[in-house]
């Protein structure tokens, strides 16, 4: 069984989990305290170089990080990846603008106010605040036509886009302003496969929870 090295309150490791659950994947789960430096240890450094997590290590002992491309990985042979080139293009498309334009500014916002740095930061905080909604303004305009982010359907584009957007509150952000965004996250969230990031076991089968 792959195990996935995570935290619990890392949205990049539950956009893992949570495809995990929407296709039924098995995976045993590990805790890292990135807070306490574990994913500094030259143990973990040995599964990936940046010390970070997640890792996705499988059953032949080689190592996965990035969370993009792990879902990458593990979407293959399922309906979260689609089969027509252009539409995998298109999936692709957003899962990198999820890395240059949500997840580096929302993410990072989120992190810094949970850990007081807004304040001490403030400038810094500002900027990534700006970032943050022009990122989420380029997302509903898009999603304002549209019910899902890419090939006409739910794919893993929307999953990696749904780990930090749908915390942007947590830095700060009104998502109300984003109209077609808080549909979208609705969206998801009715959907039978869904589940909440709240980790309750180290398995999971098909099950993030």
């Amino acid at each position: 069984m792959p195990i996935l090295y995570d935290n619990k309150l890392s949205r990049n490791g539950y956009k893992i989990r949570l495809l995990a659950a929407h296709a039924g994947l098995a995976l045993e789960r590990i805790e890292v305290d990135i807070l306490k430096g574990e994913s500094r240890t030259a143990d973990f450094v040995s599964k990936n170089v940046a010390g970070r997590i997640p890792v996705l290590e499988l059953e032949d002992g080689s190592t996965l990080a990035e969370s993009n491309a792990i879902l990458f990985y593990l979407a293959q042979g399922t309906p979260f990846w689609p089969n027509k080139p252009l539409d995998q293009t298109d999936v692709l498309r957003w899962m990198f603008f999820e890395q240059n334009a949500i997840e580096c500014s929302v993410g990072t916002a989120r992190f810094w106010k949970k850990l007081g740095k807004d304040q001490s930061r403030a400038d810094a905080f500002a900027h990534r605040m700006e970032a943050s909604l022009d990122g989420l303004s380029t997302l509903d305009a898009h999603l304002a036509e549209r019910q899902w982010v890419a090939a006409d359907r739910f794919t893993i584009a929307d999953i990696a886009l749904y780990g930090y957007v749908s915390v942007a509150p947590e830095a700060g952000i009104d998502l109300s302003d984003f109209p077609a965004v808080s549909a979208w996250l609705h969206r998801i969230e009715a959907l039978p496969g869904h589940v909440s990031p709240e980790i309750k076991a180290k398995k999971m089968q098909g099950d993030a929870a």
